[in-house]
């Protein structure tokens, strides 16, 4: 293979310019160049690879791929064959399947610094961290003066665990620049290690650190920050209360700073409340305009000193006309107490307010908004109580007192879907929304509400009013990555049995989380080399923890419960979608599809069509003009997106629910395996595969975690029938074990 391999001067020649075509993203002009070469020497891998890495830069996959595995089944010792491999895999975003073709790559050429450095990138992308400190370690041999290399090991020993040797390698590499001018790469870099001393728990250490490296860090704020943690952690008190009372005083809307200053001298226990309050009280004289302070300052009040703040802080946002107050005393509910003290105090206001204009009855008078934000708040107070009638009452009087006020149409859209009327809730909203039409935030809020009174052809007209005009409502939501939407609509869709659709809806949200996951490639070598090394682990952290974010938890949900359906239906029925359609339904949706189809076609010839540059030439030159324009608008409207499958029938086509279902659990399963809804989610999946022990030890976790769930004894009873009469004959013994098991299932 290797005598194959070598090429003559000429060729050769022809090979290394068509490399360095590669470089400068000269696709053309490296295609012909390895067409030159492969007249003469076919079946030379090297530039079949290379031939394929072009065309597929060129929006040629299929026939890029044919090309590149040609290469590699021609020389299958040729790193640059498996490289280029590598690098067809990394375009796809198949980072597993890339990263077998670097490993073969460098069996045959262990000292090349791309390869080990494309591997590095990809074995963070998989969390292969140990693998990526032997691959850094590799690449600082080769190029020792090379800064994020150092800076690449010392990552890759963070993240797998080993904060010691990621100092001793940092330290290495600081030694080169303690006598530079200090700028902002140095400067990330030391806090970076003074992140690591701390990780090491050596406190005493980070703290001289810190000290040392004080005037040639620029992030003073993280120094201060720093510097009182550690004080904090090490027990010195009076010093680090020194510290967080000179961050409060350059920051007291911070409410952490506070909070810290509370624990750290102990005030933030129950049995030291009033040493609190007049911590609390000290500050505020001196910040009289802090809100953190204002909350906490109610958060560890009680009695009258509650009903004193409360009335100054109630009485000040009504007169304000803050519509954010009944979020921001929410918080106090908790306490019966302090919610009926509450409750008094709006309740006597609203009937002083409209008697005699003042919150007393000879106290000064109000402003006439102040009866109206009172009404509001009692309104969302009986909301949250479910007091629903009472609530839409004072709603309904609140507006007939200011029928303009966008807020309140909001409210009482709100009290309308809590009382079961999703149709009339969505009416309201819409009335909120024509109020101010410029409004995106009501607009959108109509749209979901739309959305779950299943109105969804009129919510796509509605969210369309502020997308793109040439682009199709749903595409846009799609290309914003617009979560809820897709989230809302998907359930609308389930509640209408379009399983299809709403599959493709909830599809849509775990899409998104995979392009997440996958725009982070990016930032492995950009961080490395801008230094911004605290954010960069921050952000790999993240994004292990990225799918417990609510959206994903609630998609999931909604894809598994459509899932289950599937795998509980009939074989034979083939689209459930059309079973629950009309005739017009269904010739309206066949009509759509197919369409799309043609459309889709149309556009494919339109951009292989070899005549046009034929027919562009033969025109006069009068016509060029025109033609181009054409030309243009044609190219414009070829790069739309189309929907070929509008009604999601290849999820319905799944041969494998089940599995399908897994996949989306799976994560969450690892993120929160304490959480009782996942696995009841498990559950399901595990009783319809028929893998017994798993889901009876799936309900022993459950029964662990929450004997009181609700839907926990129903579950047992299911798993009892379904092992009582199963599809499958269980053998005698795995049955023994299977009744013992649920033997001990007791709620």
């Amino acid at each position: 293979m290797t005598s194959n391999r070598e090429l003559p001067p000429k060729e050769s020649a022809v090979f290394r310019n068509l490399l360095k075509n590669y470089e400068l993203r000269q696709y053309k002009k490296g295609l012909k160049m390895a067409d030159s070469i492969l007249k003469k020497y076919p079946n030379h891998g090297e530039t079949l690879a290379m031939k394929g890495i072009f065309l597929n830069n060129l929006e040629k996959k299929t026939e890029g791929y044919e090309y590149v595995k040609q290469g590699v089944r021609n020389d299958l010792t040729s790193h640059i064959c498996w490289h280029v491999y590598g690098l067809m895999h990394r375009a796809d975003k198949n980072y597993a399947e890339a990263a077998k073709c670097y490993t073969q790559a460098l069996k045959y050429n262990k000292n090349d610094v791309n390869i080990l450095r494309d591997f590095a990138l990809l074995q963070t992308q998989l969390r292969q961290y140990d693998a990526a400190v032997e691959a850094r370690a590799q690449l600082l041999q080769h190029r020792p003066t090379n800064p994020p290399f150092w800076i690449g090991l010392a990552v890759s020993y963070q993240m797998a665990g080993k904060p010691e040797k990621a100092l001793a390698v940092l330290k290495s590499q600081e030694e080169a620049i303690k006598d530079t001018p200090v700028n902002y790469e140095q400067s990330e870099l030391r806090m970076y290690h003074n992140w690591l001393l701390e990780e090491t728990g050596d406190y005493e250490g980070a703290l001289e650190h810190l000290k040392s490296i004080e005037t040639k860090v620029m992030d003073k704020r993280s120094i201060k920050e720093k510097r009182a943690h550690y004080l904090t952690k090490l027990g010195k008190v009076e010093e680090a209360e020194s510290a967080y009372r000179l961050l409060i005083s350059e920051n007291p809307y911070d409410g952490r700073y506070i909070s810290r200053l509370l624990e750290l001298k102990g005030f933030d226990k129950d049995d030291k409340k009033s040493e609190a309050n007049q911590l609390l009280a000290d500050l505020l004289a001196q910040y009289p305009k802090s809100k953190a302070i204002e909350d906490l300052s109610l958060h560890y009040a009680e009695d009258d000193s509650f009903k004193i703040k409360a009335q100054a802080s109630i009485q000040n946002a009504l007169r304000k006309g803050v519509p954010s107050l009944f979020a921001s005393m929410k918080k106090y509910y908790a306490d019966e107490k302090k919610q009926k003290v509450i409750a008094d105090l709006v309740e006597s206001y609203s009937v002083s307010l409209e008697k005699f204009e003042s919150f007393e009855e000879k106290g000064a008078k109000e402003p006439p908004t102040a009866l109206l934000w009172c009404l509001y708040y009692l309104a969302q107070h009986y909301d949250y109580h479910r007091q629903l009638d009472k609530a839409l009452s004072i709603i309904n009087k609140a507006i007939e007192h200011s029928p303009t006020v966008v807020e309140l149409y909001m409210t009482k859209g709100r009290i309308l879907k809590h009382s079961g009327k999703p149709q009339e809730a969505a009416d309201v909203m819409n009335d909120a929304r024509e109020l101010d039409l410029q409004d995106r935030f009501i607009n959108s809020k109509c749209a979901k509400y739309m959305l779950r009174a299943d109105r969804v052809e009129e919510a796509e007209k509605t969210i369309g009013l502020f997308t793109r005009r040439e682009v199709d409502p749903i595409q846009d939501m799609t290309d914003m990555q617009c979560q809820w939407f897709m989230t809302e609509e998907g359930y609308s869709f389930m509640r209408q049995k379009k399983y299809g659709k709403a599959l493709k809806r909830f599809q849509a949200v775990v899409k998104f989380y995979d392009d997440y996951f996958e725009d982070q490639f990016d930032f492995h070598a950009y961080c490395l080399g801008k230094s911004t090394l605290r954010a960069y682990v921050d952000m790999l952290r993240s994004s292990d923890r990225m799918r417990g974010h609510p959206y994903y938890v609630k998609a999931a949900k909604g894809a598994v419960a459509v899932y289950m359906i599937l795998a509980d239906i009939p074989k034979e029925i083939s689209s459930l979608d059309e079973a629950n359609m009309t005739e017009a339904e269904k010739k309206k949706a066949k009509s759509k599809a197919r369409k799309a189809e043609l459309k889709a076609s149309k556009e494919n010839k339109e951009n292989q069509d070899p005549t046009t540059a034929t027919v562009i030439e033969s025109t006069t030159a009068d016509d060029k003009d025109q033609h181009t324009k054409e030309e243009q608008h044609t190219k414009k409207e070829s790069k739309k997106k189309v929907d070929t499958d509008p009604e999601g029938e290849t999820y319905l086509k799944s041969t494998t629910p089940l599995d399908d279902a897994y996949k989306l659990v799976e994560p969450l399963l690892q993120l929160n395996p304490e959480d009782a809804d996942i696995q009841l989610l498990v559950y399901d999946i595990y009783i319809r595969q028929e893998k017994w022990l798993l889901a009876i030890k799936t309900l022993n976790n459950v029964v662990k975690l929450n004997k009181k769930h609700p839907d926990l004894k129903s579950k047992i009873e299911q798993c009892k029938k379904a092992v009582a009469s199963p599809v499958t004959p269980i053998d005698p013994r795995l049955q023994t074990l299977i009744d013992s098991q649920l033997n001990k299932l007791v709620v």
